[in-house]
């Protein structure tokens, strides 16, 4: 009789502890209710292994799983992952051509639109009196405005790559920091879980928010081995983490001056991995640094050097005020391209030079060259001949327009991807406060009633005592 007392006493002991422990991790969900990246727990109970006796088998009560479970979703955390990459590609992508935008300034009234706009205009003025000082240092003064936007516009653009190419080193960094850390966390994970007596799931909740940071950044694979440790590689394969071991990536100049992405492997190689991040922001700086803003400097240097070329045969073939009266016209504009067009320093200097009568009018009064070069505005100079300079750059702004915009709708998409995801993770593994506050009354009234169970029992033991 005094065993089964005995018995009835380690079954409310093991229940009550059970039931404790199971309000511990109840108030530890309530409380990380609203921590990034928390999975709420759960404690397993089952029932403890009965007594056999001749009289028949004992229960022994209830024991608590070791191993608390993380409510947790693999393949959610990896569509996660994912999603993060492909929003943090176009994002970066967004904010660096919103920069660029902004340097095809047409609002105000100072962009290349407008300049272009004034220098035409100032050959037509010339045109109306091609002996007239005024119109002369005008057509100069427009002419050489011009040419100060072509070249701002490229040192802008240019700055704008040099920008990107910034974030790209500091990217790496931050990759090689988060590599480190999951590396570090692999290591915690299983030591405090190795013999399955124990669970790391707040560090495993680190580990994953690591790993989504790192897949902002670039775009990776991973899988977790059976010992618990995350394994994490790029996208061609080259491994960054590896149980408790991390390699760095690194940059490196190339023949453009901005820097590529490498792999550096345990014995120092390296290998250029730049064309196959396809994803994260790393992707998107360096397509708007190698791709995007290129695209736009080539088209500007395009433009620049067919006017140099339009302007300049014209131009050369004129004549000018200077004695003799039929002294041949010089090249107005110097330089290759956008970055350094630039008006002929001998007619900024003297502006008689300006050649507005063509070679076989007599000067002054010639305006046949001013009429001609005017009329450039209107030539189909431009793609191959399908368009005129108006055309081709209002082409070029209107693309640059579209980049942005289809950056920000790409963005936007991802970020409603990533959103649906989390409210999906939140459903699985979040806490709800409901559910947890049903939980807690339940565990409560279990430990009360075990608690009850103590006092039931030591009344019996001491009616045993008096009786005997």
């Amino acid at each position: 009789m005094a065993n089964i007392i005995y018995g009835m006493l380690n079954v409310a002991k093991t229940a009550l502890i059970t039931q404790q422990k199971a309000l511990d991790i109840t108030a530890n969900n309530i409380a990380n209710v609203n921590t990034e990246g928390y999975s709420r727990q759960r404690l397993n109970m089952e029932q403890n292994e009965p007594v056999r006796y001749e009289g028949g088998t004992l229960s022994t009560g209830v024991r608590a799983n070791r191993t608390i479970q993380r409510i947790y979703d693999r393949f959610i955390n990896a569509q996660l992952a994912d999603a993060a990459s492909k929003e943090g590609r176009w994002q970066a992508q967004g904010e660096t051509l919103e920069k660029a935008e902004l340097m095809f300034d047409e609002v105000s009234g100072y962009g290349l639109n407008n300049a272009m706009s004034q220098f035409w205009s100032a050959w037509q003025q010339l045109s109306n009196n091609p002996s007239g000082y005024t119109e002369r240092v005008t057509l100069i003064g427009e002419s050489q405005n011009m040419t100060d936007v072509f070249n701002k516009l490229t040192r802008d653009l240019n700055q704008v790559q040099i920008d990107s190419d910034t974030s790209v080193n500091g990217a790496v960094n931050d990759i090689n920091t988060l590599t480190k850390e999951i590396a570090e966390l692999n290591l915690k994970v299983a030591e405090i879980e190795a013999g399955n007596d124990h669970s790391a799931n707040e560090f495993r909740d680190q580990r994953d928010l690591k790993l989504k940071e790192l897949s902002n950044l670039i775009n990776v694979n991973s899988f977790e081995d059976a010992d618990g440790y995350l394994t994490v590689v790029t996208a061609n394969g080259h491994t960054l983490v590896d149980r408790v071991n991390s390699w760095d990536l690194t940059t490196g100049l190339n023949a453009n001056g901005f820097n590529d992405v490498f792999w550096q492997s345990s014995s120092g190689t390296l290998q250029n991995i730049t064309s196959d991040i396809s994803d994260g922001k790393l992707k998107g700086w360096i397509e708007a640094r190698d791709t995007v803003i290129p695209d736009y400097l080539t088209r500007l240097d395009d433009m620049a050097l067919t006017m140099i070329t339009a302007v300049n045969t014209l131009h050369s073939s004129g004549l000018t005020m200077e004695a003799p009266p039929d002294d041949t016209g010089i090249a107005f504009f110097t330089g290759t391209d956008a970055s350094d067009i630039a008006v002929n320093t001998d007619i900024v200097n003297n502006s008689n030079l300006l050649a507005a009568a063509l070679n076989t009018e007599g000067v002054p009064g010639g305006n046949g060259n001013a009429i001609a070069i005017s009329e450039l505005q209107n030539s189909l100079s431009m793609s191959g001949g399908t368009a005129t300079f108006d055309d081709f750059y209002d082409s070029l702004v209107s693309d640059v327009g579209r980049n942005v915009s289809q950056a920000k709708v790409n963005t936007d998409h991802q970020s409603m991807v990533s959103l649906q995801l989390s409210t999906y993770r939140e459903e699985v593994s979040g806490v709800s406060m409901d559910e947890e506050m049903v939980n807690m009354v339940q565990f409560q009234s279990a430990y009360t009633a075990a608690a009850k169970l103590v006092s039931t029992v030591d009344q019996m033991l001491q009616t045993l005592i008096d009786m005997v």
